[in-house]
């Protein structure tokens, strides 16, 4: 009976993981390009001592969350009209330097130029490569190719301050979310693939646009019910095995 306690709390704890994973997902059901999480359950199991030699040879031990994963599906594109804005239309991130050095991810967003005079994220994540916009620039158009160009008041005719590039993993879904729509790698990631917009398998970039978020009201307000009722369950489990054991300690007292 003990070990119908131990594996009804491990699933209570796990669902609450899962009901934590649907909040999240729709408090961020407006935040451009977020992806949408799901936890991944396993099945705890011990070994079967007592039936060492029976056909099953393990016992079932309740359940965990293994891990969490992001769903990268594209979110759809919404025109805007800034031409700071820049979308992914496919797959791929753009890279870019993080506060200590290191390389993140991300799948765009609202650009600035920031005070050194180099293109942006909206959180102040600098483009790799970096890509410098002159002081007299009065407007900037990014290709879907990811070439980048500028024209100045004087000028009639743009000239070119750099590249885009875009990144893609083998399995994106272990990426690590870093906050402000950044993300960094990991082992079950895989190591990362450059390429130009539009080639190898990589997205277009669409400029004046913003990605919208890929979560789904009535997916997750399903998801949000089916894990509910699997820690009620759980609850009552827990409920009717403390039941059993009283019953239980009564008959010894009898």
């Amino acid at each position: 009976m003990n070990d119908a306690l131990y594996i009804a709390a491990t699933g209570m704890q796990a669902q609450q993981q899962s009901i934590d994973t649907i909040a999240n997902n729709l408090a961020n059901v407006n935040t451009v390009a977020f992806k949408r999480s799901r936890v991944n359950f396993q099945e705890l199991m011990q070994a079967d001592t007592a039936h060492a030699t029976s056909k099953a040879g393990a016992l079932g031990m309740g359940i965990s969350a293994d891990s969490v994963a992001k769903d990268f599906t594209v979110g759809a594109l919404t025109p805007t009209s800034s031409p700071m804005d820049l979308a992914i239309n496919g797959s791929g991130f753009i890279e870019v330097t993080m506060a200590d050095g290191s390389r993140g991810y991300s799948r765009g967003g609202s650009l600035q130029v920031s005070k050194d005079s180099f293109l942006t994220t909206g959180s102040g994540h600098v483009l790799r490569p970096a890509i410098h916009v002159p002081a007299n620039v009065a407007s900037i158009t990014i290709a879907a190719d990811g070439k980048v160009s500028a024209q100045t008041a004087t000028q009639t005719q743009a000239f070119d301050i750099g590249q885009v590039e875009l990144v893609n993993f083998a399995n994106p879904g272990a990426l690590q979310a870093q906050g402000n729509g950044v993300y960094i790698p990991t082992e079950a990631s895989g190591e990362a693939s450059y390429g130009k917009p539009g080639s190898q398998g990589m997205g277009t970039l669409v400029q004046g646009s913003l990605e919208s978020s890929n979560v789904t009201l009535v997916d997750e307000m399903v998801n949000l019910m089916v894990a509910q009722r699997a820690y009620e369950l759980s609850s009552k489990v827990i409920q009717a095995s403390d039941e059993i054991m009283s019953l239980t300690n009564n008959l010894r007292r009898a």
